[in-house]
């Protein structure tokens, strides 16, 4: 009985830290600062954030819809955000627009939740949705009514408008929403360039500003789950459990003491005290090195590309210069005897990223190792890492989930009822016709004939087409 007691201790303790440590620190103020509540009619407060009812149109934000309805749960679902009680329900293309103060990296988060609701089944919603031009989600479905689940995008922003639309399919006609954000990111969170790694060279990606991504997983590694309220940009950190593949060797460790954030270094925006002092690590203990790696496995599509980010922070050696291990991402050696003293600047428990590209291959997993090199010390750490983060890049159809560009989506709305439409078109034009036979007809009467009375007995089928009698 005492190995539970120990792990609920060794729980309390985290969560106890955690929040002193969220509450000691300023937190990050974006100049944009949009957090809607999609279909409310008064404000809710979600991790000490105020969400504003979209119907609240100000001059900074607005929506546009020829057809749109709030809907409430009639089913609360228990213990999640209010945001989650209400939604915004689109039977047209429709769109809502953000003034943007500072241009640059802007993360945008779209919340869903299928509600409950006898006026419209949110099981058969399915739509695009499109932001700035990126085309984000496609033929997305209306949720299985589990739970509520988020969308997170970093997108680049140089207009003055952040413009996000929703576009039903041709076949559900109905597209929903239950909340949205749309926040300026701190300069540093993303960089130009990450090591572009391949089978034939490692090489520099360059242009990732410019790029749509999508956050696939953001995982803590040897810690409980970090939740928005101590992220300093919101953010959720999931435990590593159901992604290590191989952890035998493995060793949990936990810092109590304060993270050594440096100027040019990981900011506590890139990565908050919470996840740096958790980490996972091989260590040797005795006089051999044990030859075996930390291995963690994602599922990912194939055909994009993907930035993974590591984060690292020294928080198990007792000195500084003992750390030396290798990297390892979809199999390439991504750094070699990478040492945290030299990186950090002879720092410990000082927060190091490191940013990687690499192509999703068919496969459908991205991997991520970390392990013993040459230059590892017995009796020490011969690995290590604290959290990953897995972003998708945007194709060159300007998309992140398929071949279809933001063009194609918006034309695949009909502009009208084509049902309808085609036959009263096709009518037009015959009754236009028509018209023309007969007035020529009655031109040439009128030439050749002098005026007389139609006979009494004539059709109206007759009188209709122009025809006399013989």
């Amino acid at each position: 009985m005492e190995f539970p007691y120990r792990k609920l201790v060794f729980a309390l303790l985290v969560f106890c830290l955690r929040t002193l440590s969220a509450l000691s620190y300023s937190f990050f103020s974006p100049i944009d600062n949009y957090l809607i509540d999609c279909g409310a009619s008064v404000d809710s407060i979600v991790d000490n954030r105020p969400f504003i009812p979209d119907a609240s149109h100000t001059d900074s934000f607005s929506l546009t819809s020829p057809r749109s309805f709030s809907l409430r749960n009639e089913k609360p679902f228990d213990g999640a955000p209010r945001i989650y009680e209400t939604a915004r329900v689109f039977t047209r293309p429709s769109r809502y627009e953000f003034e943007i103060r500072e241009k640059g990296t802007h993360m945008v988060r779209l919340h869903f939740h299928m509600l409950s609701s006898s006026k419209f089944d949110l099981g058969n919603a399915q739509f695009h949705v499109l932001v700035n031009g990126f085309v984000v989600l496609s033929d997305c479905m209306g949720g299985t009514g589990v739970g509520p689940w988020v969308k997170e995008y970093l997108i680049w922003v140089e207009t003055e408008k952040l413009v996000i639309t929703f576009v039903p399919t041709k076949k559900s006609k109905l597209a929903y929403v239950n909340g949205l954000e749309v926040i300026s990111a701190p300069k540093d969170l993303i960089l130009d360039t990450a090591q572009y790694l391949n089978t034939e060279k490692t090489d520099k990606f360059d242009g990732l500003l410019m790029q749509a991504l999508e956050v696939s997983y953001r995982v803590t590694v040897g810690g409980p789950k970090v939740t928005p309220f101590n992220d300093t940009l919101w953010r959720t950190w999931v435990p590593d459990v159901e992604f290590l593949k191989s952890s035998s060797w493995s060793e949990r460790v936990y810092f109590s003491g304060r993270i050594q954030y440096q100027v040019g270094g990981a900011s506590r925006e890139v990565g908050p005290d919470n996840v740096y002092n958790t980490a996972r690590v091989i260590r040797s203990t005795n006089a051999s090195i044990p030859d075996v790696n930390i291995t963690w496995v994602f599922p990912v599509i194939g055909g994009f590309k993907y930035l993974v980010r590591l984060h690292f922070c020294d928080i198990a050696s007792i000195s500084l210069g003992l750390l030396y291990f290798n990297v390892y991402v979809n199999g390439h050696l991504a750094y070699k005897d990478l040492d945290l003293s030299y990186v950090t600047n002879y720092v410990l428990a000082s927060p190091f990223y490191a940013d990687f590209v690499v192509d999703g291959d068919g496969s459908g997993v991205l991997s991520v190792a970390v392990g013993p090199s040459s230059k590892s010390m017995s009796y020490a750490i011969t690995g290590m890492l604290n959290a990953v983060e897995i972003m998708k890049l945007n194709n060159s159809m300007g998309s992140l989930v398929g071949k279809m560009p933001a063009e194609l989506v918006l034309k695949s709305w009909p502009r009208g009822n084509i049902g309808v439409l085609v036959p009263l078109v096709a009518a037009a034009c015959l009754l236009v016709s028509i018209s023309m036979v007969l007035r020529r007809r009655m031109t040439g009467l009128k030439d050749s004939l002098t005026w007389s009375k139609l006979p009494t007995n004539v059709s109206d089928v007759t009188v209709k087409h122009g025809y006399t009698q013989p």
